[in-house]
């Protein structure tokens, strides 16, 4: 499918660099910059989604000296990128963000050629938009209660959720949310060593969720002598999400998944991207799309990328205004709707 991109004729006359701010649902205000890359007449746009607030002030404060002007082909401005120190001589915080920043600015340098050449994205890799499932991802209160999962409910009882388990969760909880029906993902955020959502394996909850869900996708358990036992007959409901950068990174799990969350920004290049993609559609592994609490034009790059590859998954992409902290009354339900006339990377 890079084939089809790596060529596409792209020119930058100039860029800017936007911070965006809200406060959300799960307690912590987030913060991105939307990459805007200018050039005949058209603006491509890309979203950094770095979960710090000083590595995007930086990037505002110094980014109009980056390399970026020119004529290329997409593959050209790629490979430029890749060897371009996008920190300024400076280490990020973790290694993943020089992915996350990586990808903010070429998906809006594929906005941009793509405009540029009046295409979009389905009609260049020769695939259709179809309707995008999405599920909600949501934080219980704490204690958790199960009532925020009954709240969305009875907004729309037509809602899916994806789930973050933890040791506090009890079997009253899990009754609760087991009598709803509506839990398609359990993260247990066992893999995201040294962050400050990361769940140390915990077998006793672990089996209880295994049990009590017998049909919802889980994604990350933490593998260990202890834990690994419980998988033995669940692995092809194992999802791997945080892992997941490329095709060696999934070549390397602890088995071959049948399942996983692909995050476009962890992959940080277009051509790593979409070499995943095919990679599992040539294995049968089933792909669902994830977020990280974008609040511009990321949150669309992702609801094109769901209808182009998996759009009948249970994809954790649900609309914005989910991750508010006191939503709207009127939300878009699920399966989200195809734009009429897409352009570019939007949808």
């Amino acid at each position: 499918m890079y084939d089809k991109l790596a060529g596409l004729a792209l020119h930058i006359d100039a860029w800017d660099l936007e911070t965006r701010e809200r406060e959300t649902s799960s307690g912590f205000t987030r913060t991105t910059t939307v990459v805007s890359l200018r050039g005949g007449g058209y603006v491509g746009r890309g979203e950094d989604v770095i979960y710090e607030t000083d590595p995007h002030d930086r990037f505002v404060e110094h980014g109009g000296d980056l390399p970026l002007d020119g004529s290329y082909t997409f593959n050209e401005f790629s490979e430029h990128i890749g060897a371009t120190d996008l920190f300024f001589r400076g280490e990020p915080e973790s290694a993943i963000f020089r992915n996350y920043r990586r990808w903010a600015i070429e998906s809006a340098a594929l906005d941009l050629a793509l405009k540029q050449a009046e295409t979009t994205l389905a009609a260049r890799l020769e695939r259709q938009y179809d309707p995008v499932r999405f599920v909600v991802s949501t934080r219980l209160a704490e204690p958790p209660t199960g009532e925020r999962v009954t709240s969305w409910l009875d907004r729309d009882p037509t809602l899916e959720f994806k789930l973050d388990p933890t040791g506090d969760w009890t079997t009253e909880l899990v009754e609760r949310l087991t009598a709803t029906d509506a839990v398609r993902i359990l993260d247990l955020k066992g893999q995201y060593e040294g962050t400050d959502v990361d769940q140390a394996a915990d077998p006793a909850l672990y089996e209880l969720i295994l049990e009590a869900f017998p049909d919802a996708i889980v994604e990350d358990p933490e593998i260990t002598d202890e834990t690994r036992p419980l998988f033995a007959s669940a692995k092809g409901r194992v999802s791997w999400d945080y892992p997941i950068r490329g095709v060696e990174t999934v070549e390397a799990l602890p088995w071959e998944p049948e399942w996983l969350n692909i995050k476009p920004s962890r992959f940080g290049s277009v051509e790593s991207l979409l070499a995943t993609i095919e990679y599992c559609e040539e294995r049968d592994i089933t792909l669902y799309g994830g977020g990280q609490f974008e609040l511009d034009v990321g949150r669309q790059h992702l609801h094109a990328l769901a209808s182009l590859f998996y759009p009948a998954s249970p994809n954790d992409v649900a609309p914005r205004g989910y991750n508010d902290p006191e939503p709207e009354s009127a939300l878009p339900a699920s399966p989200l709707s195809p734009p009429a006339a897409p352009r570019g990377l939007g949808w």
